[in-house]
């Protein structure tokens, strides 16, 4: 085992010397790893951001209730509260409304231009108990008729709209994903094809004196995927750079809205199962190659 662990070091340390001898053609083909992987990790960590935004907006199949203006909101609101299947009722009085809508506007003079004659209406917002699009009909229904309730709008058709974009999003991730795993896995073969043609009289060399497949294969396999985890590596740079860039216009954004929102990049556990792809990507195109000479007895 003592040698067996020996010989790998050894290949892992001239892959390592072989890298430096070329450090131009490394980081050419590295940075255009980097640059397939952060293509699709950046949209699906995009999507990811988008969808813990989302949830602070509005409930999930929330339904706002206006009531009718000149009857007893209390009574309206008791009688909210007793029909099944909600979970929490809030209301927002026409006073508490007016001043809402004039922070969120920005025009502070709303609420004393209005203090005598309030246009809005009180509202309730009701959380249904389930959120699936028949429970929240048949409240919606059920809330309609009760007396003292002028209308009734749910937010359940722009929720499933969003879930849909983001279901679309997240198989486009994928299908892009492929596409350039799939690219990836071209660019190391070529580069390994390229490094075997370089080696080919050594190699017949060591297969003369009785080197085996797996003892040949084992150089370009180091190599294609320590190019791969270190294309991968440089996705991640890529990315950390793109987020910190978007982080001032971000919190501008923030501040404007007053909303509690920070953007995030690639958290330890999306960092490593990127290298790790990207190794294993790297790993596989190097077989391949390797393979394909092999198997042509080109070496």
């Amino acid at each position: 085992m003592k040698a067996y662990l020996t010989r790998h070091m050894q290949v892992f340390m001239r892959t390592l010397g072989d890298f430096a001898r070329s450090p131009a053609a490394t980081f050419l083909t590295v940075v255009m790893i980097g640059v397939t992987l952060v293509l699709p990790t950046g949209l699906y960590v995009g999507l990811l951001n988008l969808q813990r935004l989302t949830p602070g907006l509005q409930p999930r199949g929330s339904l706002s209730v206006y009531l009718t203006k000149g009857v007893s909101n209390t009574a309206t609101i008791a009688a909210i509260r007793r029909i099944p299947g909600i979970a929490a009722v809030r209301y927002i009085s026409p006073a508490e409304g007016l001043r809402e809508f004039s922070a969120a506007s920005g025009l502070g003079t709303t609420a004393v231009a209005f203090r005598h004659h309030n246009p809005l209406p009180g509202v309730a917002v009701v959380t249904p108990a389930g959120d699936t699009p028949a429970s929240v009909a048949r409240l919606a229904a059920q809330l309609k008729v009760v007396p003292g309730v002028a209308h009734v709008q749910s937010n359940l058709a722009w929720v499933e709209r969003l879930d849909a974009a983001l279901a679309l999003g997240h198989r486009l991730v994928v299908i892009l994903a492929v596409a350039l795993g799939l690219a990836l896995i071209l660019i190391i073969g070529n580069t390994t094809r390229a490094a075997v043609a370089s080696r080919a009289d050594e190699i017949a060399v060591v297969s003369l004196v009785g080197g085996t497949n797996a003892f040949i294969r084992r150089p370009f396999l180091y190599a294609g995927a320590l190019t791969g985890g270190l294309g991968a590596l440089c996705a991640l740079i890529l990315l950390e750079a793109a987020f910190l860039a978007l982080g001032g216009p971000v919190a501008a954004l923030d501040r404007a809205y007053g909303a509690h929102y920070q953007l995030m990049g690639p958290d330890l556990d999306q960092a490593l199962g990127l290298l790790g792809v990207g190794a294993l990507l790297g790993w596989l195109g190097a077989r391949i190659a390797v393979g394909q000479a092999l198997r042509s007895h080109r070496i």
